[in-house]
């Protein structure tokens, strides 16, 4: 279709309210009954999730994948992690849909439409690794505020679209630019349209990489409402709160953005190693940029049992964020040793690496297997939690599933 509208009300009443129809023999109503149009709203039906998806959080909505459900070489929209920090927009119409590029270092203010980007520039499809800077807060002791992912908050999708670095350059940029702002359509919370439920951004150098896109396509078809239709800023191997979605505006700063979610603690880690627990001062965080070494067993499912005589085949993703991943291995004595993967290359840059490997047990009982991923840089993930950060980001310890041999 042409012309895609998209509308999200809280509840039955808000439709009734808005085009004035009454609730046809709601006097006769049993007393406490609550009609179906108010009932909680299911995600599941909402977004085509995959029933084993895990819902962390309604409001927003922030809902996770299991290891296993990870499994695809590129992620299905049914298995994609859902973050929010706001409400969804409640109405899209693509044709009026416009993207401004504006602030103190563009040259002109310039306004885009959906379709001035598909034809006026080139497009480009690349598969990206997006990973929530919380995924494994769970682990984290003493814990840490906010949602409590496991391991499932990563997601490599394939995104089509113009990269920002051509329509920042067909606007023109000044020469004192160093970073870039977004600012989307989502609602805060409170409702209050005046505040951004979040609007962060990049430095100038991440904005002009060739895979920074500005998104209108997800696994060859328009991107779903939740994921930021119609137009998403997608900036692979940082954080996923660096890929804004429902973008309408970007700001070109002459200095660091300073939108929301870009001050205080969100998204920063501190700049030295603190004690767990330890209260950190604003001045010592730093802003996260490139994602840490992390990997991830997909398949067989944690507690799966094998017979003896079987080799177990083993399978799963690794990525680095702005680097690649040189060497995978695996481990079924608890880190004593280690094993090497057959590690393939990632289909483009900043896209994950697939790696497996067939174990062979030397007899029955309980393991565990363990995943360690190492970068170009020869960094290693650590085989336990790393250090403690107040807001439990970048957490990238070992993966481990659990099986029984009989």
């Amino acid at each position: 279709m042409k012309r895609r509208k998209f509308i999200l009300n809280a509840g039955f009443s808000g439709i009734a309210t808005l085009s004035g129809l009454n609730i046809v023999f709601g006097a006769k109503m049993p007393k406490g009954y609550r009609i179906l149009g108010l009932q909680e709203p299911d995600p599941f039906k909402m977004f085509g999730l995959d029933s084993e998806m895990v819902v962390l959080n309604k409001k927003p909505f922030n809902i996770e994948a299991q290891a296993h459900l990870l499994d695809d070489k590129v992620t299905p929209n049914s298995k994609m992690f859902i973050r929010n920090n706001g409400l969804i927009p409640k109405s899209i119409d693509e044709d009026q849909w416009t993207l401004q590029i504006e602030g103190e270092s563009v040259k002109e203010i310039k306004s885009y439409t959906l379709n001035d980007l598909k034809t006026k520039f080139k497009s480009y499809t690349y598969q990206l690794t997006l990973e929530c800077g919380g995924n494994g807060r769970s682990e984290f002791d003493p814990p840490a505020k906010g949602n409590q992912w496991t391991v499932g908050a990563v997601h490599c999708a394939q995104w089509t679209g113009v990269r920002l670095k051509d329509v920042l350059e067909d606007s023109g940029v000044k020469e004192d630019a160093v970073y870039i702002g977004y600012h989307a359509k989502d609602v805060h919370l409170s409702g209050d349209s005046s505040k951004e439920p979040i609007s962060r951004g990049v430095p100038i150098r991440k904005a002009y990489q060739n895979e920074t896109l500005l998104a209108y396509e997800m696994n060859g078809a328009p991107i779903p409402l939740v994921h930021g239709f119609p137009l998403r800023l997608v900036a692979g191997g940082w954080p996923a709160s660096a890929s804004g979605k429902w973008i309408h505006k970007i700001s070109v700063r002459n200095r660091e953005h300073d939108g929301s979610k870009m001050k205080g603690m969100s998204y920063r880690v501190p700049r030295f190693p603190v004690s767990p627990g330890e209260k950190v001062e604003e001045k010592d965080m730093k802003i996260i940029e490139s994602m840490p070494v992390k990997s991830i067993i997909t398949y067989p499912k944690t507690g799966a049992t094998f017979k003896k005589s079987q080799h177990l085949h083993i399978r799963g993703h690794a990525w680095a964020g702005e680097l690649e991943v040189s060497r995978m291995e695996y481990s079924i004595d608890f880190g004593a040793t280690w094993v090497r993967c057959d590690l393939e290359g990632p289909v483009n840059r900043l896209a994950w690496q697939h790696f497996k490997a067939d174990i062979l047990f030397p007899q029955i009982g309980y393991y565990e297997i363990w995943a360690r991923a190492t970068d170009t840089d020869g960094n290693a993930q650590p085989m336990l939690v790393p250090g403690w950060n107040p807001k439990g980001y970048l957490n990238n310890a070992c993966h481990r599933i659990a099986v029984k041999v009989v």
